[in-house]
Protein backbone atom coordinates (compact mmCIF):
# COMPACT_ATOMS: atom_id res chain seq x y z
CA UNK A 1 0.00 0.00 0.00
CA UNK A 2 1.35 3.65 -0.81
CA UNK A 3 -0.12 7.04 0.00
CA UNK A 4 -0.16 9.16 -2.68
CA UNK A 5 1.05 12.96 -2.79
CA UNK A 6 -2.71 14.22 -4.02
CA UNK A 7 -4.00 12.71 -0.67
CA UNK A 8 -1.60 14.50 1.47
CA UNK A 9 -1.72 17.63 -0.26
CA UNK A 10 -5.85 17.21 0.18
CA UNK A 11 -5.52 16.67 3.59
CA UNK A 12 -3.02 19.79 4.61
CA UNK A 13 -5.41 21.82 2.63
CA UNK A 14 -8.93 20.82 4.94
CA UNK A 15 -6.44 20.54 7.99
CA UNK A 16 -5.11 23.89 6.92
CA UNK A 17 -8.89 25.91 7.26
CA UNK A 18 -9.78 24.24 10.65
CA UNK A 19 -6.51 25.32 12.27
CA UNK A 20 -7.25 28.56 11.50
CA UNK A 21 -11.37 29.05 11.83
CA UNK A 22 -11.88 26.47 13.91
CA UNK A 23 -8.97 24.74 15.65
CA UNK A 24 -10.38 21.25 17.31
CA UNK A 25 -10.37 17.60 16.70
CA UNK A 26 -13.88 17.84 15.96
CA UNK A 27 -12.95 20.55 12.97
CA UNK A 28 -9.94 18.18 12.31
CA UNK A 29 -12.11 14.62 12.08
CA UNK A 30 -14.84 16.48 9.39
CA UNK A 31 -11.92 16.74 7.23
CA UNK A 32 -9.88 13.76 7.26
CA UNK A 33 -12.67 11.16 8.03
CA UNK A 34 -14.39 11.68 4.33
CA UNK A 35 -10.84 11.73 2.81
CA UNK A 36 -9.88 8.42 4.59
CA UNK A 37 -13.13 7.07 3.17
CA UNK A 38 -12.55 8.47 -0.26
CA UNK A 39 -8.63 6.73 -0.12
CA UNK A 40 -10.35 3.30 1.27
CA UNK A 41 -12.88 3.26 -1.68
CA UNK A 42 -9.74 4.18 -3.89
CA UNK A 43 -7.77 1.59 -2.55
CA UNK A 44 -10.53 -0.92 -3.61
CA UNK A 45 -10.78 0.05 -6.54
CA UNK A 46 -7.14 -0.56 -7.59
CA UNK A 47 -6.69 -3.38 -9.45
CA UNK A 48 -4.76 -6.12 -7.11
CA UNK A 49 -0.97 -6.28 -8.08
CA UNK A 50 -0.51 -9.45 -7.28
CA UNK A 51 -3.06 -11.11 -10.03
CA UNK A 52 -1.36 -9.88 -12.43
CA UNK A 53 0.71 -12.24 -15.22
CA UNK A 54 4.21 -10.88 -16.37
CA UNK A 55 6.38 -12.18 -19.11
CA UNK A 56 9.54 -10.83 -20.83
CA UNK A 57 10.74 -11.44 -23.99
CA UNK A 58 13.47 -9.52 -26.21
CA UNK A 59 17.58 -9.56 -26.34
CA UNK A 60 19.36 -12.34 -24.89
CA UNK A 61 23.10 -10.69 -25.83
CA UNK A 62 24.33 -7.58 -26.92
CA UNK A 63 27.66 -6.61 -27.29
CA UNK A 64 29.37 -3.46 -25.32
CA UNK A 65 28.15 -0.44 -26.45
CA UNK A 66 25.40 -1.52 -27.92
CA UNK A 67 21.42 -1.04 -27.34
CA UNK A 68 19.17 -4.08 -26.28
CA UNK A 69 15.70 -4.57 -25.98
CA UNK A 70 13.93 -6.00 -23.37
CA UNK A 71 10.37 -6.52 -23.39
CA UNK A 72 7.76 -6.66 -20.54
CA UNK A 73 4.53 -8.04 -21.24
CA UNK A 74 1.66 -7.45 -18.54
CA UNK A 75 -1.57 -9.23 -18.29
CA UNK A 76 -4.75 -7.83 -16.62
CA UNK A 77 -6.96 -10.77 -15.69
CA UNK A 78 -8.82 -8.96 -13.28
CA UNK A 79 -12.61 -7.10 -13.66
CA UNK A 80 -10.84 -3.69 -12.75
CA UNK A 81 -8.69 -1.67 -14.71
CA UNK A 82 -5.15 -0.93 -14.43
CA UNK A 83 -3.82 2.28 -13.86
CA UNK A 84 -0.01 1.76 -12.88
CA UNK A 85 3.89 2.96 -12.59
CA UNK A 86 6.01 0.15 -13.44
CA UNK A 87 9.89 -0.03 -12.62
CA UNK A 88 12.03 -2.53 -14.29
CA UNK A 89 15.28 -3.20 -11.85
CA UNK A 90 18.26 -3.78 -13.23
CA UNK A 91 21.89 -3.85 -12.14
CA UNK A 92 23.27 -0.22 -12.50
CA UNK A 93 25.66 -0.98 -15.14
CA UNK A 94 22.67 -1.71 -17.47
CA UNK A 95 22.48 1.66 -18.23
CA UNK A 96 24.76 4.77 -19.19
CA UNK A 97 25.23 6.86 -16.01
CA UNK A 98 21.92 9.02 -15.50
CA UNK A 99 19.70 7.37 -17.65
CA UNK A 100 18.81 4.90 -15.05
CA UNK A 101 15.77 6.43 -13.74
CA UNK A 102 14.35 7.48 -17.34
CA UNK A 103 14.87 4.09 -19.12
CA UNK A 104 13.64 2.15 -15.95
CA UNK A 105 10.42 3.52 -15.14
CA UNK A 106 7.21 3.25 -17.23
CA UNK A 107 3.32 4.51 -17.01
CA UNK A 108 0.66 1.59 -18.22
CA UNK A 109 -2.83 1.81 -18.20
CA UNK A 110 -4.43 -1.79 -19.17
CA UNK A 111 -8.73 -2.49 -19.48
CA UNK A 112 -9.34 -5.31 -17.93
CA UNK A 113 -8.77 -9.30 -19.06
CA UNK A 114 -6.06 -7.35 -21.51
CA UNK A 115 -2.33 -6.78 -22.05
CA UNK A 116 0.29 -4.67 -23.01
CA UNK A 117 3.69 -4.37 -23.35
CA UNK A 118 6.34 -2.15 -22.30
CA UNK A 119 9.97 -2.01 -23.53
CA UNK A 120 13.20 -1.20 -21.41
CA UNK A 121 16.24 -0.31 -23.55
CA UNK A 122 19.32 -1.18 -21.97
CA UNK A 123 23.19 -0.01 -22.68
CA UNK A 124 25.64 -1.86 -20.82
CA UNK A 125 28.57 -0.10 -19.96
CA UNK A 126 30.21 -3.97 -18.85
CA UNK A 127 31.04 -6.77 -20.23
CA UNK A 128 29.38 -10.06 -18.94
CA UNK A 129 25.55 -10.95 -17.65
CA UNK A 130 23.26 -8.81 -16.63
CA UNK A 131 20.18 -10.20 -14.86
CA UNK A 132 16.97 -8.49 -14.27
CA UNK A 133 15.64 -7.66 -10.79
CA UNK A 134 12.43 -7.28 -9.25
CA UNK A 135 9.53 -5.45 -11.35
CA UNK A 136 7.60 -3.67 -8.83
CA UNK A 137 3.64 -2.18 -9.68
CA UNK A 138 2.42 0.34 -8.32
CA UNK A 139 -1.12 -0.11 -8.88
CA UNK A 140 -3.70 3.74 -8.15
CA UNK A 141 -7.17 3.85 -7.81
CA UNK A 142 -9.74 5.84 -10.14
CA UNK A 143 -8.95 9.30 -7.88
CA UNK A 144 -5.30 8.59 -7.02
CA UNK A 145 -5.54 9.12 -3.47
CA UNK A 146 -4.25 5.25 -2.89
CA UNK A 147 -2.14 2.78 -4.49
CA UNK A 148 -1.55 -1.05 -4.35
CA UNK A 149 2.23 -1.71 -4.33
CA UNK A 150 3.99 -4.96 -4.94
CA UNK A 151 6.61 -6.76 -7.10
CA UNK A 152 7.08 -9.42 -9.18
CA UNK A 153 10.32 -12.20 -9.89
CA UNK A 154 10.49 -11.93 -13.73
CA UNK A 155 13.64 -13.84 -14.48
CA UNK A 156 15.84 -12.63 -18.16
CA UNK A 157 19.22 -12.35 -18.63
CA UNK A 158 21.00 -10.38 -20.80
CA UNK A 159 24.71 -11.23 -21.98
CA UNK A 160 26.87 -8.57 -22.73
CA UNK A 161 29.76 -9.43 -24.95
CA UNK A 162 32.72 -7.99 -26.12
CA UNK A 163 32.24 -5.00 -28.61
CA UNK A 164 35.19 -6.62 -31.22
CA UNK A 165 35.91 -3.31 -32.26
CA UNK A 166 39.20 -4.82 -34.44
CA UNK A 167 37.05 -6.54 -36.63
CA UNK A 168 37.36 -3.44 -39.13
CA UNK A 169 40.90 -4.84 -39.76
CA UNK A 170 39.44 -8.00 -40.77
CA UNK A 171 38.99 -7.42 -44.52
CA UNK A 172 42.63 -6.03 -45.38
CA UNK A 173 43.94 -9.03 -43.34
CA UNK A 174 41.88 -11.19 -45.56
CA UNK A 175 42.66 -9.73 -48.62
CA UNK A 176 46.42 -10.13 -47.47
CA UNK A 177 45.83 -14.05 -46.44
CA UNK A 178 43.93 -14.25 -50.32
CA UNK A 179 47.50 -13.19 -51.48
CA UNK A 180 49.23 -15.46 -49.28
CA UNK A 181 47.31 -18.02 -50.58
CA UNK A 182 47.55 -17.12 -54.32
CA UNK A 183 44.00 -16.26 -55.29
CA UNK A 184 44.75 -12.93 -56.14
CA UNK A 185 46.54 -11.18 -59.37
CA UNK A 186 49.24 -10.57 -56.78
CA UNK A 187 50.93 -14.30 -56.57
CA UNK A 188 53.57 -14.59 -54.17
CA UNK A 189 56.22 -16.98 -55.14
CA UNK A 190 58.15 -19.20 -52.87
CA UNK A 191 56.11 -18.52 -49.89
CA UNK A 192 54.07 -21.38 -47.93
CA UNK A 193 55.44 -25.01 -47.33
CA UNK A 194 52.39 -26.86 -49.07
CA UNK A 195 52.81 -27.89 -52.72
CA UNK A 196 49.46 -26.19 -54.67
CA UNK A 197 50.60 -26.76 -58.26
CA UNK A 198 52.82 -26.21 -61.29
CA UNK A 199 52.22 -23.01 -63.86
CA UNK A 200 54.86 -22.27 -66.19
CA UNK A 201 58.01 -20.35 -65.74
CA UNK A 202 58.13 -16.32 -66.46
CA UNK A 203 61.26 -14.15 -66.17
CA UNK A 204 61.45 -13.37 -62.14
CA UNK A 205 60.96 -16.78 -60.92
CA UNK A 206 63.30 -18.27 -57.98
CA UNK A 207 65.18 -21.05 -60.56
CA UNK A 208 65.05 -23.05 -56.89
CA UNK A 209 61.08 -23.63 -57.14
CA UNK A 210 61.64 -25.20 -61.02
CA UNK A 211 60.17 -28.85 -61.45
CA UNK A 212 62.83 -30.60 -63.43
CA UNK A 213 60.87 -33.48 -63.75
CA UNK A 214 57.57 -31.69 -64.92
CA UNK A 215 60.12 -29.63 -67.20
CA UNK A 216 61.16 -32.48 -68.70
CA UNK A 217 57.48 -34.04 -69.72
CA UNK A 218 56.44 -30.85 -71.47
CA UNK A 219 58.14 -28.37 -73.52
CA UNK A 220 58.01 -25.40 -71.25
CA UNK A 221 59.66 -25.06 -68.17
CA UNK A 222 57.72 -25.76 -65.25
CA UNK A 223 57.59 -23.90 -61.40
CA UNK A 224 55.74 -25.36 -58.72
CA UNK A 225 53.92 -22.74 -56.52
CA UNK A 226 53.30 -23.00 -52.95
CA UNK A 227 50.63 -21.76 -50.22
CA UNK A 228 50.64 -21.49 -46.76
CA UNK A 229 49.64 -24.64 -44.86
CA UNK A 230 46.35 -25.43 -43.80
CA UNK A 231 44.80 -27.22 -40.52
CA UNK A 232 47.47 -25.90 -38.31
CA UNK A 233 46.31 -25.64 -34.50
CA UNK A 234 46.49 -22.09 -33.00
CA UNK A 235 45.79 -22.10 -29.11
CA UNK A 236 45.53 -18.59 -27.70
CA UNK A 237 45.90 -18.37 -24.17
CA UNK A 238 44.30 -15.53 -21.73
CA UNK A 239 46.60 -14.51 -18.76
CA UNK A 240 43.56 -13.35 -16.56
CA UNK A 241 45.97 -12.54 -13.41
CA UNK A 242 46.53 -9.65 -11.52
CA UNK A 243 48.64 -7.85 -14.53
CA UNK A 244 45.35 -7.97 -16.74
CA UNK A 245 43.58 -5.95 -14.57
CA UNK A 246 46.14 -2.62 -15.01
CA UNK A 247 43.80 0.06 -17.21
CA UNK A 248 45.05 1.04 -20.35
CA UNK A 249 42.95 4.14 -21.19
CA UNK A 250 39.04 3.51 -20.00
CA UNK A 251 39.33 -0.60 -19.85
CA UNK A 252 41.45 -3.50 -18.54
CA UNK A 253 44.47 -4.58 -20.05
CA UNK A 254 42.51 -8.04 -20.70
CA UNK A 255 39.65 -6.14 -22.93
CA UNK A 256 42.65 -5.12 -25.09
CA UNK A 257 43.77 -8.43 -25.42
CA UNK A 258 40.50 -10.37 -26.24
CA UNK A 259 39.82 -7.70 -28.89
CA UNK A 260 43.29 -8.82 -30.74
CA UNK A 261 42.50 -12.70 -29.86
CA UNK A 262 38.96 -12.22 -31.71
CA UNK A 263 40.75 -10.82 -34.68
CA UNK A 264 43.42 -13.64 -34.71
CA UNK A 265 41.01 -16.26 -34.11
CA UNK A 266 38.73 -14.58 -37.29
CA UNK A 267 41.58 -14.94 -39.35
CA UNK A 268 42.83 -18.28 -38.20
CA UNK A 269 39.24 -19.73 -38.92
CA UNK A 270 39.23 -17.84 -42.51
CA UNK A 271 42.47 -19.57 -43.30
CA UNK A 272 41.67 -23.00 -42.86
CA UNK A 273 43.14 -23.25 -39.09
CA UNK A 274 42.05 -24.99 -36.21
CA UNK A 275 41.26 -22.09 -32.87
CA UNK A 276 41.22 -23.03 -29.51
CA UNK A 277 41.11 -20.92 -26.35
CA UNK A 278 42.54 -21.08 -23.01
CA UNK A 279 41.93 -18.27 -20.12
CA UNK A 280 44.07 -19.25 -17.02
CA UNK A 281 45.77 -17.13 -13.88
CA UNK A 282 45.53 -20.08 -10.94
CA UNK A 283 43.07 -22.28 -12.38
CA UNK A 284 40.98 -22.25 -15.67
CA UNK A 285 38.85 -19.48 -15.95
CA UNK A 286 37.45 -20.18 -19.51
CA UNK A 287 38.45 -22.87 -22.35
CA UNK A 288 36.86 -23.47 -25.69
CA UNK A 289 38.14 -26.52 -27.78
CA UNK A 290 37.30 -28.73 -30.75
CA UNK A 291 34.99 -25.72 -32.38
CA UNK A 292 34.38 -25.96 -36.47
CA UNK A 293 35.19 -22.81 -38.48
CA UNK A 294 31.93 -20.93 -38.40
CA UNK A 295 31.21 -21.88 -34.77
CA UNK A 296 34.68 -20.18 -33.62
CA UNK A 297 34.07 -16.86 -32.88
CA UNK A 298 30.49 -17.29 -31.52
CA UNK A 299 32.40 -19.77 -29.50
CA UNK A 300 34.92 -16.98 -28.25
CA UNK A 301 32.77 -14.02 -27.63
CA UNK A 302 30.38 -16.04 -25.54
CA UNK A 303 33.33 -17.57 -23.55
CA UNK A 304 35.39 -14.29 -22.92
CA UNK A 305 32.07 -12.51 -21.73
CA UNK A 306 32.05 -13.72 -18.69
CA UNK A 307 35.75 -13.16 -18.36
CA UNK A 308 37.11 -10.71 -15.54
CA UNK A 309 40.61 -9.53 -14.13
CA UNK A 310 41.65 -11.40 -11.09
CA UNK A 311 43.79 -9.88 -8.32
CA UNK A 312 45.98 -12.78 -7.80
CA UNK A 313 49.61 -13.95 -9.13
CA UNK A 314 49.47 -15.85 -12.38
CA UNK A 315 50.64 -19.33 -11.82
CA UNK A 316 53.02 -19.60 -14.50
CA UNK A 317 53.96 -23.23 -14.28
CA UNK A 318 50.42 -24.29 -14.11
CA UNK A 319 49.70 -22.45 -17.04
CA UNK A 320 52.37 -24.02 -19.06
CA UNK A 321 51.42 -27.58 -18.10
CA UNK A 322 47.90 -26.62 -18.95
CA UNK A 323 48.91 -25.29 -22.31
CA UNK A 324 50.49 -28.38 -22.87
CA UNK A 325 47.85 -30.87 -22.29
CA UNK A 326 45.70 -28.64 -24.26
CA UNK A 327 48.38 -28.64 -27.07
CA UNK A 328 49.46 -31.99 -27.67
CA UNK A 329 50.72 -31.89 -30.84
CA UNK A 330 52.66 -28.75 -32.78
CA UNK A 331 51.03 -25.90 -32.46
CA UNK A 332 50.99 -22.12 -32.39
CA UNK A 333 50.78 -20.67 -28.66
CA UNK A 334 49.49 -17.14 -28.79
CA UNK A 335 50.25 -16.13 -25.05
CA UNK A 336 48.87 -12.37 -24.30
CA UNK A 337 50.19 -11.45 -21.18
CA UNK A 338 52.32 -8.39 -19.71
CA UNK A 339 55.74 -7.64 -20.72
CA UNK A 340 56.58 -6.79 -16.78
CA UNK A 341 59.92 -7.75 -16.12
CA UNK A 342 59.24 -9.68 -12.57
CA UNK A 343 56.44 -11.87 -13.75
CA UNK A 344 58.16 -12.86 -16.91
CA UNK A 345 61.66 -13.18 -16.06
CA UNK A 346 61.03 -14.98 -12.18
CA UNK A 347 57.40 -17.41 -13.55
CA UNK A 348 57.73 -17.29 -17.90
CA UNK A 349 61.30 -17.93 -18.45
CA UNK A 350 62.22 -20.74 -16.54
CA UNK A 351 59.28 -22.82 -18.46
CA UNK A 352 59.75 -21.72 -21.67
CA UNK A 353 62.05 -24.05 -23.00
CA UNK A 354 59.21 -26.68 -22.60
CA UNK A 355 56.85 -24.42 -24.52
CA UNK A 356 59.19 -23.73 -27.59
CA UNK A 357 60.87 -27.58 -27.61
CA UNK A 358 57.62 -28.60 -28.95
CA UNK A 359 55.84 -25.54 -30.09
CA UNK A 360 55.83 -22.16 -31.85
CA UNK A 361 55.06 -19.76 -29.17
CA UNK A 362 54.00 -15.69 -29.70
CA UNK A 363 53.95 -13.90 -26.59
CA UNK A 364 51.79 -10.34 -27.16
CA UNK A 365 51.41 -7.49 -24.73
CA UNK A 366 49.20 -4.45 -24.32
CA UNK A 367 51.53 -1.44 -24.30
CA UNK A 368 50.22 1.52 -22.23
CA UNK A 369 49.88 4.81 -25.05
CA UNK A 370 50.38 7.12 -22.08
CA UNK A 371 54.17 5.87 -21.30
CA UNK A 372 54.67 6.80 -24.64
CA UNK A 373 52.89 10.14 -24.35
CA UNK A 374 55.07 11.24 -21.47
CA UNK A 375 58.46 9.66 -23.04
CA UNK A 376 57.77 12.42 -25.56
CA UNK A 377 56.95 15.26 -22.81
CA UNK A 378 58.95 18.28 -22.30
CA UNK A 379 58.97 22.06 -21.08
CA UNK A 380 58.97 21.62 -17.17
CA UNK A 381 60.84 19.89 -14.45
CA UNK A 382 58.27 17.73 -14.20
CA UNK A 383 57.43 16.89 -17.37
CA UNK A 384 61.68 15.84 -17.71
CA UNK A 385 60.93 13.59 -14.54
CA UNK A 386 58.01 12.31 -15.69
CA UNK A 387 59.64 11.36 -19.56
CA UNK A 388 62.74 10.11 -17.63
CA UNK A 389 60.42 7.36 -15.71
CA UNK A 390 58.77 6.42 -19.19
CA UNK A 391 61.70 5.80 -21.06
CA UNK A 392 63.50 3.63 -17.94
CA UNK A 393 59.69 1.55 -18.45
CA UNK A 394 60.12 1.21 -21.88
CA UNK A 395 63.76 0.12 -21.60
CA UNK A 396 62.99 -2.81 -19.04
CA UNK A 397 59.77 -3.62 -21.69
CA UNK A 398 62.34 -3.86 -24.40
CA UNK A 399 64.71 -5.55 -22.39
CA UNK A 400 62.24 -8.24 -21.63
CA UNK A 401 61.18 -8.59 -24.90
CA UNK A 402 64.69 -8.91 -25.99
CA UNK A 403 65.02 -11.57 -23.64
CA UNK A 404 62.27 -13.85 -25.08
CA UNK A 405 63.39 -13.62 -28.15
CA UNK A 406 66.23 -14.81 -27.34
CA UNK A 407 64.81 -18.08 -26.34
CA UNK A 408 63.09 -18.78 -29.97
CA UNK A 409 59.75 -16.07 -29.19
CA UNK A 410 57.82 -14.01 -31.56
CA UNK A 411 57.09 -11.15 -29.61
CA UNK A 412 54.30 -8.10 -30.27
CA UNK A 413 54.06 -5.24 -28.08
CA UNK A 414 51.61 -2.50 -29.41
CA UNK A 415 48.97 0.07 -27.90
CA UNK A 416 45.00 -1.11 -27.58
CA UNK A 417 44.49 -0.15 -31.11
CA UNK A 418 47.67 -1.41 -33.06
CA UNK A 419 47.95 -4.71 -31.15
CA UNK A 420 45.24 -6.68 -33.10
CA UNK A 421 46.24 -5.90 -36.43
CA UNK A 422 49.89 -5.72 -35.71
CA UNK A 423 49.26 -9.98 -34.04
CA UNK A 424 47.13 -10.59 -36.77
CA UNK A 425 50.56 -9.22 -39.16
CA UNK A 426 52.80 -11.62 -37.29
CA UNK A 427 50.96 -14.47 -37.26
CA UNK A 428 50.41 -13.55 -41.53
CA UNK A 429 54.44 -13.80 -41.33
CA UNK A 430 54.74 -17.27 -39.57
CA UNK A 431 52.67 -18.67 -42.28
CA UNK A 432 54.37 -17.29 -45.15
CA UNK A 433 57.10 -18.40 -44.28
CA UNK A 434 55.99 -22.05 -43.29
CA UNK A 435 56.81 -21.63 -39.18
CA UNK A 436 53.01 -22.80 -38.19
Amino acid sequence: MALTGRAALLAALGTLPVGIWEPSWTGILAVNIPLALACACDFALAAPVRRLGLTRSGDTSVRLGEAADVTLTVTNPTSRPLRARIRDAWPPSSWQPGTEVTASRHRLTIPPGERRRITTHLRPTRRGDRQADRVTIRSYGPLGLFARQGSHNVPWTVRVLPPFTSRKHLPSKLARLRELDGRTSALTRGEGTEFDSLREYVPGDDTRSIDWRATARQTTVAVRTWRPERDRHILLVLDTGRTSAGRVGDAPRLDASMDAALLLAALASRAGDRVDLLAYDRRVRAQVQGRAAGDVLPSLVNAMARLEPELIETDARGLTATALRTAPRRSLIVLLTSLDAAPIEEGLLPLLSRLTQRHTVLVASVADPHIEHMATARGNTDAVYEAAAAAQAQTERHRTAEQLIRHGVTVVDATPNDLPPALADAYLALKATGRL
